[in-house]
């Protein structure tokens, strides 16, 4: 039973930070941001709360706003034995699973097909700690230490602030948490074949060799693809540093590389569609200067090491350091601290070396050196939009490791005096933040921001002294009194106590568990849009209204979207409608977040949006109120073009910029007009087409059917986002589908009835 007692106590303590989950039946996801932010949701607790619900921490929006529908859309479709490749609800269509954040092939997945979405969340969410910290667990106890010291790094870890940051997400920290299991597998990998001739009996190499395989191919899928980059640079580099120690055996190479191939093999069904939308997306255009301050960690957000709330919280609105909170925050315990500084100066073998190394590298290409501009200076592709604060993740984890070695060591050791050397170089650093934050920050912070960093320097101050003075009582203790073993378990626990107690409380603080109601609740304004008949779309004339992706979990289709692979051509497209100009020229104005609110463009007509939702009064004679609600008016767009329609005349373009000149054209009329961009034969479309009638049979996220009559050949334009792996037939034979009005669809309909299908593929 001993060996369970650590791994159990992991899951205690994780058990304990999501106490409000279980005893209080909240949700971990930030929900209370939907009631406390946005309308119409706010409008339903207006009479208790006129200023919208209160809402833990503002920073965390974006698991509601994309991770947590996508997830949604993504696991109904399956259910319905559905690949899910396309999302109609968001930029008048979108790829879905080339999205590789909407993680449709991650294996956790399963969890959402046996239980009720609500509650599967909660369970996904609570694995990423739990699975974090059991599996680093593994490997160190792997790396033959002390069980104490062993869940002394899995409990640093699985509450790291970089975990506790990400981890309402459900695709960074899922992405992560492979990584320790990894490494574990390639050291099992390397020893059973480095010991045993590789052959098929060797049952020991195959069962490490599946766990590598799944382990990998699990990070990978699990949906977020700069961090698994990270994972998979580091576990290539652990590997070829364990095959070099063991004397660069080809055995352990050959197996290292089938694995890998196979897991490129297995992958490309994510990979490649992945890649195909990167290239036509706005991801490389689309970015952040590498220059503006907070893409690279800032200097001075060092400190947060040690003081993780120095600069405030979002949580206390009273954070006023650089940029994003979450992004900068690699606190993994004053205990974790020390002991790592212990293990880097006083602890001697390889792995303190490799990942004391790997700790230093990482910062080195995480904080704006010269070594880590040279990606975006030359704009390696991939890399060079990535944001490198990130890179916390490695960070965190080798202080992780090497805060369990440096214990380790600690434990074992007979020259535990050596310890001194780190709580005096930590004492200077504290005494150092004192002095700064009581005399020399003059004409450098605000006194009310000074205030902030006082307050929150205190709690880490205590445990830094708590720690030091139970780390000098077991070095100078009279052992007569007191057994040498029997103190140094009382010193084992008390520092793992307060290591615990000091991350919960950090998670705590951070982390908003919030009552399922709040989550994405209906309101008679939604239940308004769902019940009209029709293929159309909606539009907010405020970004405080129905935000970009919630439209997804209604099953209504919006203009909106939030996506950092927004498709290029339809970002273009918004940036010009919102200038009111043929000007497609980035920067756009907006980054991944697309909130058109220019509802008075005749280009809104084209897309198909019916109801615009405002907050103040519309007087354009175009649009008539039809219904209201709260602080929520729907108007009707009289101007409205049907989803799909024919037309009399089409005019060829040689590129975009002709076109969008074109689509601006004050005289063009695009109930009667289309214009067909990079056409081979001109002839073909140089010619007056028949109109004809339109009716859909079936829409769904996949397919489209419609049912067509015309006297004569005929055009049609069908106001989908044009996208390359869509595909038309006609009475079941192929035909093509051209980009049509700089961003939609369009095909050449033949005389008589017929029956179009547009369907989606994988590739």
């Amino acid at each position: 039973m001993k060996k369970f007692l650590y791994p159990g106590l992991i899951f205690v303590v994780i058990l304990l930070f999501f106490w409000q989950v279980f005893l209080k039946g909240l949700l971990p996801i930030p929900a209370d941001t939907i009631v406390g932010l946005y309308y119409p949701f706010r409008d339903i607790y207006s009479k208790t709360n006129p200023n919208g619900v209160p809402f833990k921490n503002f920073l965390i929006t974006d698991p509601i706003r994309q991770q947590y529908p996508w997830k949604k859309i993504v696991v109904d479709l399956e259910k319905d034995w559905e690949m899910p490749l396309w999302n109609p609800y968001n930029s008048t269509g979108t790829p879905l699973l080339a999205n590789s954040q909407s993680s449709p092939f991650y294996a956790f997945n399963f969890i959402f097909f046996i239980l009720p979405f609500r509650v599967a969340w909660t369970i996904f969410i609570f694995l990423q700690p739990l699975l974090a910290g059991l599996f680093l667990f593994f490997y160190l106890k792997k790396l033959k230490l002390k069980d104490s010291a062993s869940f002394f790094g899995a409990i640093s870890f699985s509450l790291s602030g970089f975990v506790i940051a990400w981890l309402e997400w459900g695709t960074i920290i899922h992405t992560a948490l492979w990584l320790p299991l990894i490494l574990l597998s390639i050291d099992k990998i390397v020893l059973s074949i480095r010991h045993q001739v590789l052959n098929k009996n060797n049952k020991k190499t195959l069962l490490w060799s599946l766990i590598y395989f799944f382990s990998l191919t699990s990070s990978f899928f699990s949906g977020h693809l700069q961090t698994f980059f990270y994972v998979f640079i580091f576990s290539i580099a652990y590997f070829f540093v364990r095959w070099i120690q063991h004397k660069k055996n080809k055995n352990i190479l050959l197996a290292y590389l089938i694995l890998n191939t196979l897991f490129l093999i297995l992958t490309s069904v994510q990979w490649l569609p992945t890649l195909k939308l990167i290239e036509i997306s706005a991801r490389n255009i689309d970015v952040v200067d590498y220059l503006t301050p907070g893409w690279f960690v800032p200097w001075q957000n060092m400190i947060q090491f040690i003081a993780p709330d120095f600069f405030g919280n979002p949580t206390t609105l009273n954070y006023w350091g650089i940029w994003n909170y979450g992004e900068f925050i690699g606190y993994t315990g004053i205990a974790t601290l020390l002991m790592a500084f212990f293990a880097l100066f006083f602890r001697k073998d390889k792995k303190t070396l490799f990942f004391g190394a790997a700790f230093f590298l990482s910062l080195i290409f995480a904080f704006p050196t010269f070594f880590a501009k040279i990606p975006f200076e030359i704009k390696i592709p991939l890399i060079s939009t990535a944001q490198p604060t990130r890179l916390i993740f490695i960070t965190s984890f080798c202080l992780s490791i090497l805060g369990a070695l440096g214990f380790d060591h600690f434990l074992k050791t007979k020259l535990k005096a050596k310890i001194i050397y780190a709580i005096s170089f930590f004492s200077l650093v504290f005494v150092g933040l004192w002095l700064f934050v009581m005399k020399f920050y003059e004409n450098i912070i605000s006194l009310e921001n000074i205030n902030v960093a006082k307050q929150n320097l205190i709690l880490p101050t205590i445990f830094f002294i708590a720690v030091s003075l139970i780390l000098i009582f077991e070095i100078f203790v009279d052992r007569t009194t007191l057994k040498g073993s029997k103190m140094l378990k009382l010193t084992t626990y008390l520092i793992i106590l307060i290591l615990v107690f000091d991350l919960l409380r950090f998670g705590w603080k951070f982390t908003p568990f919030t009552k399922s109601e709040y989550l994405f609740p209906s309101t008679k304004i939604t239940s308004f849009l769902q019940k009209q008949q029709g293929q159309f779309r909606v539009m907010s004339a405020d970004k405080r209204i129905l935000p970009p992706n919630f439209s997804i979990m209604y099953k209504i289709q919006t203009l909106d979207g939030y996506d950092p692979l927004y498709l290029r051509r339809y970002g273009e497209l918004i940036a010009a409608l919102e200038r009111g100009e043929p000007n497609i020229n980035p920067p756009f104005g907006f980054n991944r977040i697309i909130n058109p609110l220019n509802y008075s463009s005749s280009l809104i007509d084209l897309m198909n949006v019916k109801y615009i939702l405002s907050i103040d009064p519309i007087t354009d004679s175009k649009f008539s109120e039809i219904f209201r609600d709260g602080s929520i008016k729907i108007y009707e767009n009289k101007s409205v073009i049907d989803r799909a329609f024919f037309v009399e005349k089409t005019i060829t373009s040689k590129s975009k910029q002709e076109t969008i000149n074109e689509i601006f054209n004050k005289e063009l009329n695009f109930k009667k007009s289309a214009i067909v961009e990079n056409v081979i034969n001109d002839d073909l479309f140089n010619k007056n087409w028949s109109s004809g009638d339109m009716k859909f049979l079936k829409y769904s996220e996949n397919k489209v059917t419609l049912r067509t009559k015309n006297i004569g050949d005929g055009f049609l334009v069908f106001t989908d986002a044009y996208y390359p792996n869509w595909r038309a037939k006609i009475d079941g034979k192929r035909t093509e589908i051209y980009l049509t009005n700089f961003n939609y669809r369009g095909i050449v309909v033949p005389s008589g009835e017929h029956e179009i299908e547009f369907y989606i593929t994988m590739f």
